[in-house]
């Protein structure tokens, strides 16, 4: 996953690419970010963009050793959270 200019890894990803690298739809990944569900951003100038690291914490919520595992963290869906959802963060 170099960049072809430089030759060098990608420091940021755009929505796009970060939609594809998490595996969701790139809509999916907007709803997040409009619900404030989803990953840590970046807003540098008019652009969205992400960091690897970001994108690997986020998905590090929803790990689980079994169905009943009751951890802290929890990746929600992309909508409105209720309150008592929002208590949990």
């Amino acid at each position: 996953m170099l960049d072809p200019k430089t030759g060098l890894p990608p420091r940021f990803l755009r929505t796009p690419d970060a939609a594809r690298f998490l595996g969701i739809s790139i809509r999916t990944l907007e709803k997040h970010r409009t619900y404030g569900t989803g990953p840590t951003y970046r807003k540098i100038g008019g652009r969205i963009v992400y960091t690897l690291a970001d994108l690997q914490g986020w998905t590090e919520n929803g790990v689980r050793r079994s169905t009943t595992d009751e951890t802290p963290c929890r990746v929600f869906p992309a909508r409105p959270l209720t309150p008592a959802e929002k208590a949990t963060l």
